[in-house]
């Protein structure tokens, strides 16, 4: 009937509102009309390619923006053989580890206007292997593989694509990745190094389950320093646990059983170590720092700030690590062919617990 005749079934849908909608959704014609010249100067300035004068190309991208208009993402990535996104896969669900260093990531990839997307694998590989088809129906220009520890894990599986694939805070069994982690062992060296040269001789080390090669790493560099400072190595002052406060409080009853001949510095694996070490040696009233000086590893803020005196710690510079994470995917994505671990420098952050009352960074 009369709708029909008024052509109802063309009609866009809600009347002008329909019509409103429709005309909102820009097209590269919109704006070779509003700047004034061809659909193909259009696409070579939005793309950056071809041969334009500056000045036209600027005028384009300024009447793209002054209409809010934006590309086809998948059209460019077509386009362009790129699609400028990249993907960040995570065992780390807490973040402490992954959210920094995604955080360098982006700051280094926003200049090239990359994006990241994260995937939780949770440890689970049915689940990493759905976020890595996901990722490559995605187009990724690359993946980026993280975790919670730097320990050596299985190589993620591309099924023969060609994708640049980088690790960083974690290592890959196939010897022809590119793996970015700390430099535990010169993170622990510049820890015992600085607690002799604020005099202290007899320095323990409360760590983590020695199955952790960061553990077996920080030995080595903390029995490397008290080499170089000619101070024996004591092996009832060392003690291998938990990652946690729990321990570090237990192994403050294993070392200080007397006052007579104890530790007066102890390096910790990590700072929640270090936080339990400071509770218990309050609890027995030994002063810290001035008895016992203490330094942790990790520079987690929110617990080396809360720790009473606040701690002296090493930091692993996880942001710096997801920054160079972001240039070598870049030169990997660019067809460069580079394999190995990098250890990248560790800094010591110092606050109270130590006894050296100035807060700055050392490398």
């Amino acid at each position: 009937m009369r709708g029909d005749r008024d052509g109802g079934g063309d009609a866009p849908p809600g009347g002008q509102e329909g019509i409103r909608a429709r005309r909102a959704v820009l097209t590269i014609r919109d704006v070779a009309r509003a700047a004034n010249v061809s659909i193909g100067t259009v696409s070579k300035a939005l793309n950056n390619s071809g041969s334009l004068r500056a000045e036209t190309r600027a005028k384009v991208n300024a009447v793209a923006k002054e209409l809010g208009f934006r590309p086809n993402d998948l059209a460019q990535s077509l386009h362009r053989g790129q699609s400028f996104t990249v993907g960040l896969i995570t065992t780390d669900a807490f973040g402490r580890f992954a959210i920094p260093i995604m955080e360098g990531l982006e700051e280094c990839l926003a200049d090239r206007r990359m994006s990241v997307f994260m995937c939780n694998a949770a440890d689970d590989p049915d689940r990493e292997r759905r976020h890595v088809d996901s990722l490559l129906g995605k187009r990724v220009d690359g993946i980026v593989v993280t975790g919670r520890r730097a320990d050596r894990r299985q190589g993620l599986r591309i099924d023969g694509r060609n994708i640049p694939v980088l690790y960083v805070y974690a290592q890959s069994d196939d010897p022809n990745s590119l793996c970015l982690v700390p430099d535990d062992e010169g993170g622990a060296k510049l820890a015992t190094e600085h607690l002799v040269s604020l005099g202290r001789t007899r320095i323990a080390h409360v760590t983590g389950p020695e199955r952790f090669e960061a553990v077996r790493l920080r030995r080595r560099g903390y029995l490397a320093a008290l080499k170089r400072a000619r101070i024996p190595a004591r092996e009832d002052f060392y003690a291998s646990g938990e990652w946690s406060e729990e321990w570090g409080r237990a192994a403050v009853a294993r070392l200080f059983k007397t006052r007579k001949d104890a530790p007066d510095a102890v390096f910790c694996g990590n700072d929640q170590i270090a936080r339990g070490i400071a509770d218990a040696l309050r609890e027995r009233e030994i002063a810290v720092p001035r008895e016992v000086a203490i330094v942790g590893f990790d520079n987690w803020g929110i617990l080396a700030e809360a720790t009473r005196p606040p701690l002296t710690t090493i930091d692993m510079n996880l942001k710096e690590l997801g920054r160079e994470a972001g240039r070598r995917l870049i030169d990997l994505i660019g067809g460069s062919r580079v394999a190995g671990v990098r250890r990248l420098p560790c800094s010591l952050v110092i606050r109270e617990s130590c006894g050296a009352h100035e807060q700055q960074k050392v490398k």
